[in-house]
């Protein structure tokens, strides 16, 4: 087994330059899945992790690189709905 397992939501690139992001790790299975840049999985097994020898990274400024379908206006949604909504959202949700 690797000294260094794979990190959940963790990004990584290994030595031939390949980003890419630990999207489940299963300790009893000893695997990890990952998802490429490009949006390609792949399941990897901790002792094939060990020869990867991939490092930790910052998440990639564009992490939109899986999901080719995104407009970039798609990208700051989180500020669209605080900021069009006010707090309606937290109105609604005391009235339940």
């Amino acid at each position: 087994m690797a000294a260094h397992l794979p990190e959940l939501d963790t990004w990584y690139q290994d030595k031939e330059g390949q980003i890419f992001k630990v999207i489940a790790v299963d300790e009893r299975e000893q695997v990890a899945e990952i998802q490429f840049f490009d949006g390609s999985i792949e399941e990897i097994e901790f002792d094939t992790w060990a020869g990867m020898k991939a490092e930790v990274i910052d998440a990639p400024e564009d992490w939109s690189g899986p999901f080719d379908d995104l407009e970039e206006e798609d990208l700051d949604y989180a500020s669209e709905i605080h900021s069009d909504h006010g707090g309606e959202w937290q109105k609604d949700i005391e009235d339940l």
